[in-house]
Protein backbone atom coordinates (compact mmCIF):
# COMPACT_ATOMS: atom_id res chain seq x y z
CA UNK A 1 0.00 0.00 0.00
CA UNK A 2 1.52 3.34 -1.32
CA UNK A 3 2.53 5.79 1.78
CA UNK A 4 0.14 8.52 3.01
CA UNK A 5 0.74 12.43 3.52
CA UNK A 6 -0.48 13.64 6.65
CA UNK A 7 -0.41 17.35 7.99
CA UNK A 8 -0.45 18.00 12.14
CA UNK A 9 1.45 19.79 14.58
CA UNK A 10 3.58 18.56 17.20
CA UNK A 11 5.09 20.65 19.99
CA UNK A 12 4.46 23.94 18.29
CA UNK A 13 5.62 22.80 14.69
CA UNK A 14 3.51 22.09 11.76
CA UNK A 15 4.93 18.74 9.65
CA UNK A 16 4.43 16.81 6.91
CA UNK A 17 5.25 13.58 7.17
CA UNK A 18 4.68 10.59 4.77
CA UNK A 19 2.98 7.38 6.75
CA UNK A 20 2.63 4.01 6.06
CA UNK A 21 -1.94 3.62 6.58
CA UNK A 22 -0.97 0.94 9.60
CA UNK A 23 1.75 3.05 11.33
CA UNK A 24 0.86 4.20 14.76
CA UNK A 25 0.94 7.56 15.99
CA UNK A 26 3.75 5.91 18.69
CA UNK A 27 5.77 4.68 15.42
CA UNK A 28 5.61 8.07 13.79
CA UNK A 29 6.73 10.61 16.13
CA UNK A 30 9.27 8.05 16.90
CA UNK A 31 10.58 6.69 13.81
CA UNK A 32 9.74 9.10 11.26
CA UNK A 33 9.74 12.48 13.13
CA UNK A 34 12.87 11.76 15.69
CA UNK A 35 10.95 12.32 19.09
CA UNK A 36 11.70 9.01 21.13
CA UNK A 37 10.72 10.42 24.27
CA UNK A 38 6.87 8.31 24.11
CA UNK A 39 7.90 4.08 24.73
CA UNK A 40 6.34 1.60 23.29
CA UNK A 41 5.54 -0.13 27.01
CA UNK A 42 2.85 -3.04 25.58
CA UNK A 43 1.44 -1.62 22.31
CA UNK A 44 -2.64 -2.40 23.38
CA UNK A 45 -2.57 0.90 25.24
CA UNK A 46 -2.73 -0.56 28.91
CA UNK A 47 0.37 0.77 30.50
CA UNK A 48 0.54 4.23 29.28
CA UNK A 49 4.21 5.08 28.56
CA UNK A 50 3.26 6.31 24.96
CA UNK A 51 1.17 8.54 26.60
CA UNK A 52 0.74 11.86 24.35
CA UNK A 53 -1.39 15.06 24.20
CA UNK A 54 -3.99 15.29 20.97
CA UNK A 55 -5.76 18.32 20.60
CA UNK A 56 -5.78 18.59 24.33
CA UNK A 57 -6.55 15.13 25.02
CA UNK A 58 -4.62 12.34 26.96
CA UNK A 59 -4.06 9.63 24.62
CA UNK A 60 -2.37 5.96 24.45
CA UNK A 61 -0.51 6.80 20.82
CA UNK A 62 0.11 2.91 20.41
CA UNK A 63 -3.73 2.67 19.55
CA UNK A 64 -3.67 5.57 17.26
CA UNK A 65 -3.65 5.00 13.16
CA UNK A 66 -1.28 7.93 11.76
CA UNK A 67 -3.61 8.90 9.22
CA UNK A 68 -6.35 9.56 12.15
CA UNK A 69 -3.47 12.56 13.01
CA UNK A 70 -4.21 14.44 9.94
CA UNK A 71 -5.03 18.41 10.32
CA UNK A 72 -4.40 17.51 14.73
CA UNK A 73 -2.12 19.02 17.28
CA UNK A 74 -0.09 16.75 19.39
CA UNK A 75 2.13 17.44 22.32
CA UNK A 76 5.00 15.17 23.35
CA UNK A 77 7.02 14.73 26.32
CA UNK A 78 9.57 16.78 24.62
CA UNK A 79 7.16 20.02 23.94
CA UNK A 80 6.56 20.75 27.81
CA UNK A 81 9.99 22.53 27.88
CA UNK A 82 10.20 25.70 27.21
CA UNK A 83 13.44 27.52 26.29
CA UNK A 84 15.57 24.67 27.94
CA UNK A 85 13.54 25.40 30.97
CA UNK A 86 11.63 21.74 32.28
CA UNK A 87 8.06 22.32 33.03
CA UNK A 88 7.38 22.63 36.65
CA UNK A 89 5.48 18.86 36.53
CA UNK A 90 9.31 17.59 34.79
CA UNK A 91 10.71 19.54 37.61
CA UNK A 92 8.86 17.86 40.19
CA UNK A 93 9.31 14.38 38.93
CA UNK A 94 12.91 15.31 39.50
CA UNK A 95 12.68 16.48 42.65
CA UNK A 96 10.53 13.82 44.36
CA UNK A 97 12.67 11.54 42.87
CA UNK A 98 9.52 10.28 40.96
CA UNK A 99 11.47 8.74 38.05
CA UNK A 100 13.15 5.44 38.47
CA UNK A 101 14.12 3.49 35.46
CA UNK A 102 12.74 6.26 33.50
CA UNK A 103 10.43 4.24 30.96
CA UNK A 104 6.75 5.18 32.36
CA UNK A 105 7.92 8.93 32.86
CA UNK A 106 7.31 10.13 29.84
CA UNK A 107 3.36 8.81 29.95
CA UNK A 108 3.33 9.79 33.75
CA UNK A 109 4.11 13.52 32.82
CA UNK A 110 1.63 13.26 30.47
CA UNK A 111 -1.11 12.33 32.36
CA UNK A 112 -0.24 14.44 35.37
CA UNK A 113 -0.13 17.30 32.45
CA UNK A 114 -3.87 16.46 31.51
CA UNK A 115 -4.50 16.17 34.94
CA UNK A 116 -3.36 19.43 36.15
CA UNK A 117 -4.96 21.37 33.18
CA UNK A 118 -8.26 20.08 34.09
CA UNK A 119 -7.92 20.04 37.93
CA UNK A 120 -5.15 22.29 38.96
CA UNK A 121 -5.94 21.28 42.58
CA UNK A 122 -6.58 17.62 42.52
CA UNK A 123 -7.30 15.73 45.81
CA UNK A 124 -4.86 12.44 46.18
CA UNK A 125 -7.46 10.53 45.05
CA UNK A 126 -7.81 12.67 42.45
CA UNK A 127 -4.28 12.13 41.05
CA UNK A 128 -4.34 8.45 41.82
CA UNK A 129 -7.47 8.44 39.32
CA UNK A 130 -5.96 10.88 36.88
CA UNK A 131 -2.68 8.36 36.21
CA UNK A 132 -4.88 5.51 36.65
CA UNK A 133 -3.51 4.00 32.96
CA UNK A 134 -0.05 4.55 33.80
CA UNK A 135 1.77 1.73 35.24
CA UNK A 136 5.23 2.09 37.14
CA UNK A 137 7.08 -1.33 37.63
CA UNK A 138 10.12 0.34 39.99
CA UNK A 139 8.73 3.23 42.06
CA UNK A 140 5.62 1.93 44.13
CA UNK A 141 3.95 5.19 42.72
CA UNK A 142 4.46 7.39 45.74
CA UNK A 143 6.66 9.34 44.47
CA UNK A 144 4.88 9.89 41.26
CA UNK A 145 1.73 10.92 43.56
CA UNK A 146 4.24 13.18 45.18
CA UNK A 147 5.20 14.43 42.16
CA UNK A 148 2.06 15.38 41.09
CA UNK A 149 0.88 17.09 44.12
CA UNK A 150 4.11 19.10 44.22
CA UNK A 151 3.65 20.44 40.84
CA UNK A 152 -0.02 21.29 41.23
CA UNK A 153 1.45 23.45 44.43
CA UNK A 154 4.08 25.04 42.46
CA UNK A 155 2.01 25.83 39.05
CA UNK A 156 -0.90 27.22 41.50
CA UNK A 157 1.08 29.27 43.39
CA UNK A 158 0.29 27.55 47.09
Amino acid sequence: MPKQIINLRINGQSQEVAVEPSWTMLETVREALGYTGAKEGCGTGDCGACSMLVDGRLITSCLMLAPQADGREFVSIEGLATNGTLHPIQQAFIDTGGVQCGFCTPGMVMAATDLLTHNPRPTFEEIREGLAGNLCRCTGYTKIFQAVELAAQRMVGK
